[in-house]
């Protein structure tokens, strides 16, 4: 077995430098998308609660502007009626500053000590006042509705204007309706603090997070290009050995002064007998890229008008092993332990390689005087094909790395093992491209059970 390949200090900084860029970004996106949403929800909480405000205060006028109209009939005068719709009006030629807030009978405001309410003649002067009473807040000459102002104590207020008509259609003057906007200060500035702290401590967990979400996205590329390594590495080494026979076949031949025919034909069929070893290696490695690529982007059974009778198969598989197996003084036999059809669907020849694989790596491990069983059964809407001998077994450690490509288990018994080690690979990447799959038990010098579960048909 080739010693697998170990990461150099220049490709770990490349995998540490590629980690922290994956995460810097991870960590830009999310802190961009984070602060644009916290941006966002401010300017959508404060407008919703400004628009709240300014219905609440539009409501009110309204409603006073329709209750009031009515009521007045000399320009800039209060009818007596007006004078009772509003009991606590203060009027602008008392003294009534101290006055505390109202109960309106007309509208029901929360918290009526942020608002007010006052009545101008049509040349703005201030005729009452009823409700909270501002210090030094200016009268607004503007004509439009809606106005900020700001008192002595420097407090903003949102207010609210409309102009009020005697019923021959000459303006009386106007009505104001304000409110205090410290309620609403206050609540801008937490929000704004909430997201000034809050912004930037989750963009630091979101940092956080992103160093695992790349440690986490760098794994599977980190395991392949291991996997890459080691496959090139094991490639290598097994394409050197028929390379290196061949060459050395060659040399000899070219360094021999005469040749006769018999030494040429030897040294040819010694060079076919290579080159067949590398062909055959060439082509398991391209099979197995095809299986690969097939997995990867068709990942579906094959069609259902392909269909293969395992039976069948088993039998072909154990006649053509026959002469093997009696030449190795081995036992080969098939049980079949159901009566049920076994047909799945699938490609014969894959198949056929993939019991064949299962039943020479057997032949390969059993000792003389050995059994090697082909086993049928069914397991509810499976198939199910085992392959059993009484060889020299697998140690419980190298069971986890028996299907990985050019391994071959360490022999603890004088038998003399040959192939490429990929027989196994090829078997389990044909079980996957038919949605089954591979299952091993093994004990040293007791033998092995190689189980394989194939979707069947008629399921």
């Amino acid at each position: 077995m080739v010693p697998t390949p170990s990461v150099n200090a220049g490709q770990k900084r490349l995998f540490r430098r590629t980690r922290w860029r994956l995460a810097a970004w991870y960590a830009s996106i999310l802190g961009v998308i984070s602060s644009v949403g916290g941006v966002a929800i401010y300017r959508i909480a404060v407008y919703a609660h400004q628009i709240t405000l300014e219905a609440e205060l539009e409501s009110a006028a309204l409603v006073l502007h329709e209750t009031l109209e009515p009521l007045l009939e000399v320009p800039g005068q209060l009818h007596p009626d007006a004078t009772h719709f509003f009991p606590s009006a203060c009027l602008a030629q008392d003294d009534c500053l101290q006055l505390t807030p109202v109960e309106l009978q007309a509208i029901e405001l929360i918290a009526r000590d942020k608002y007010y309410i006052r009545l101008l003649a049509p040349s703005h002067k201030l005729l009452a006042v009823v409700g909270k009473q501002p210090k030094a807040l200016q009268i607004t000459k503007s004509d439009g509705k809606w106005q900020y102002l700001t008192d002595d104590d420097g407090v903003h207020y949102r207010q609210i204007s409309l102009d009020l008509y005697l019923p021959d259609a000459q303006q009386w003057g106007s009505i104001q309706v304000g409110r205090s906007l410290q309620d609403f200060e206050t609540y801008v500035a937490n929000l704004q603090w909430m997201i000034l702290i809050g912004v930037p401590g989750i963009v630091l967990l979101l940092a956080i997070a992103s160093r695992y979400l790349a440690d986490q996205a760098m794994q599977p590329i980190y395991q392949s290009y291991g996997q890459i390594q080691q496959f090139t590495a094991d490639a290598a080494h097994e394409l050197r050995t028929p390379l290196s026979a061949i060459r050395a076949t060659v040399e000899s031949m070219l360094m021999t002064p005469s040749l006769d025919e018999e030494e040429v034909r030897t040294n040819l069929r010694t060079i076919r007998r290579q080159d067949l070893q590398l062909s055959q290696l060439v082509a398991d490695l391209l099979m197995l890229c095809r299986m690969d690529q097939q997995l990867s982007m068709f990942p579906k059974l094959p069609k259902e008008g392909d269909e293969v009778d395992l039976k069948d198969l088993a039998q072909a598989v154990t006649e053509e092993f026959a002469a093997l197996a009696l030449a190795s003084a081995l036992h080969l036999s098939t049980q079949l332990q159901t009566t049920s059809p076994l047909k799945v669907a699938g490609d014969s020849g894959q198949l056929h390689r993939l019991i064949s694989n299962l039943v020479a790596n057997a032949l390969r491990y059993t000792p003389a005087e050995g059994k090697v069983t082909l086993i049928l059964d069914r397991r509810a809407d499976h198939a199910l094909v085992h392959v059993q001998d009484t060889g020299i077994g697998i140690a419980p450690e190298e069971l986890p790395r028996i299907f990985d490509r050019f391994y071959r288990v360490k022999n603890h018994q004088t038998i003399e093992v040959k192939g490429s080690g990929l027989g196994l690979s090829i078997a389990q990447a044909i079980a996957q491209t038919h949605r089954g799959k591979i299952q091993v038990q093994s004990e040293l010098d007791k033998g092995s059970t190689f189980t394989v579960w194939l979707p069947m048909t008629d399921s």
